[in-house]
């Protein structure tokens, strides 16, 4: 259900049909602003004796024949991401009682309701109207208009533009993750990628003949077995006027993972169209930027394959030299994710010398079996970057939990054959010997953090802010931490 925001500045009283003001913790209004009559009022008054020790957030009424009110709670402390889900929480309400036509009337908040109060309002509500549905042969074409009136509705261009290049980048990432693995796949991912030029990315394209002249062997190998081509595809974005190094984002983008010759079973199979969200989430991020025209300097590098069974595939036993020279003992064609990053990590450090580097994949099954759906797990070489990351999270609910990287763990990498292999055969620490084998791939000690982000790309239940599937989790953390620290 799409919305539709319209602002003004006054409304007259008596021609609003449906009427949503905020109130206190105890749903007690400070201003109504003339709209509704001194019998309103009371009548309000009334029905409110009853409902003191309501739980809810969101409570609506008739006042009158014409008018329906909602009051919206407003709890003390509230976090920006607090106002973020409360919205949210209002977009639920009012398409479960079908209201089509709602006005908000801003100046029912207290003098100074906090920072960017009806902008965090606003965007978690049209976060959690985000649906995927254009493969349905029916279409619901519905649509709420909400009219948010006063003042206090008149956000500065500057926040406009901030939350709307939010909610295009999340979106963008949500629908690069629903896509059907027929549809989206690495040679159509590569062209829609080329179309972000448009918003002044400059966006290179390298084919699978690049990649092997240039020795990304680890990566193509991991498509080999595919009909498709493998690619490597940089997205740049230049803010800043000085030439400061650029922060780096890499993503793992495996199109389908079918598990390769290591063949997963059959049984939600079909999620493993979800395996290139860590790519969907740096390309989600870098549009955010350039709509925003955020001032930095900043590159997103994704490597974009298929990993199938076939004549051609990969075998358990191949061993390929990497990008950086290391060679890796592939055990098992599903551990397929790591060797597309190890290139891609690698790459990024050579050709563009960043001041940190950050990869998000959706890497191990480890990780939900250790954190579930609630946090990321966080792994990283440098612990100023991992806290600027954990304090973004927490500021817009997008967590993250930081687990160890230790020399330890690097003998379960080891291989008798080559440098490394790709899994730890001994069992346990999947996702920490999964970073452990990353990390080796950071030559020249780059600031560098990895977010396993595989509970958290996709869920199969709705969240504060999402209706259940594709999440856009990251693009907001990663903005965030770039806004708190390097703007």
């Amino acid at each position: 259900m799409s919305v539709q925001v319209v602002y003004k500045n006054k409304a007259k009283s008596g021609n609003l049909g449906v009427i949503a003001l905020f109130a206190d913790e105890k749903f007690q209004i400070k201003n109504t602003n003339g709209f509704l009559s001194k019998n309103e009022t009371s009548y309000v008054e009334k029905i409110l004796k009853n409902k003191k020790n309501t739980k809810e957030n969101i409570i609506s009424f008739n006042i009158n024949e014409r008018t329906n009110l909602i009051l919206i709670s407003l709890k003390k402390g509230l976090k920006g991401s607090d106002v973020e889900n409360l919205g949210a929480e209002f977009y639920n309400f009012i398409k479960k009682n079908l209201f089509k036509d709602v006005s908000i009337i801003s100046e029912s908040l207290k003098a100074k309701p906090g920072k960017d109060f009806i902008g965090r309002f606003m965007h978690g509500l049209k976060l959690k109207s985000y649906e995927f549905n254009i493969y349905k042969s029916k279409k619901t074409k519905k649509t709420i208009t909400i009219s948010l009136i006063g003042k206090q509705s008149n956000l500065s261009l500057k926040n406009k533009l901030k939350f709307k290049a939010l909610e295009e980048g999340t979106f963008f990432t949500r629908d690069l993750v629903s896509e059907p693995g027929n549809i989206l796949h690495p040679d159509e991912y590569a062209k829609r990628l080329l179309k972000l030029k448009k918003y002044g990315l400059k966006v290179t394209v390298y084919d699978e003949k690049k990649l092997k002249k240039l020795g990304l062997n680890a990566l193509v190998g991991v498509g080999q077995g595919s009909i498709r081509g493998s690619y490597l595809v940089t997205i740049e974005w230049k803010g800043s006027k000085s030439k400061s190094k650029p922060l780096a984002f890499v993503g793992k983008g495996v199109c389908f993972d079918t598990g390769g010759i290591s063949l997963k079973p059959a049984r939600f199979m079909e999620d493993m169209t979800y395996d290139m969200a860590g790519s969907a989430v740096v390309v989600g991020l870098m549009k955010n930027f350039a709509i925003r025209k955020a001032k930095i300097n900043a590159v997103g590098v994704v490597g974009l394959v298929e990993n199938m069974p076939g004549g051609n595939a990969q075998r358990p036993g191949d061993i390929v030299k990497s990008y950086s020279g290391k060679t890796i003992e592939v055990l098992n064609t599903d551990a397929e994710g790591r060797l597309v990053l190890a290139d891609a990590l690698t790459f990024t450090e050579k050709k563009f010398k960043p001041q940190l580097m950050i990869d998000l994949a959706t890497l191990t099954g480890a990780i939900i079996v250790c954190l579930g759906s609630e946090y990321a797990g966080l792994f990283s070489n440098d612990d100023k970057l991992s806290k600027k990351i954990f304090d973004a999270g927490e500021k817009v609910d997008e967590k993250v939990w930081r687990l160890p990287l230790h020399k330890n763990y690097d003998k379960l990498m080891d291989s008798k054959n080559a440098d490394m292999q790709n899994i730890n055969y001994v069992g346990g620490a999947g996702s920490t010997t999964a970073a452990q084998f990353l990390q080796r791939f950071i030559i020249n000690k780059t600031p560098w953090a990895h977010l396993d982000i595989a509970g958290m790309a996709f869920s199969k239940y709705a969240g504060a802010l999402n209706s259940g599937g594709a999440t856009g989790y990251g693009v907001r953390l990663l903005n965030r931490f770039v806004e708190d620290n390097y703007e």
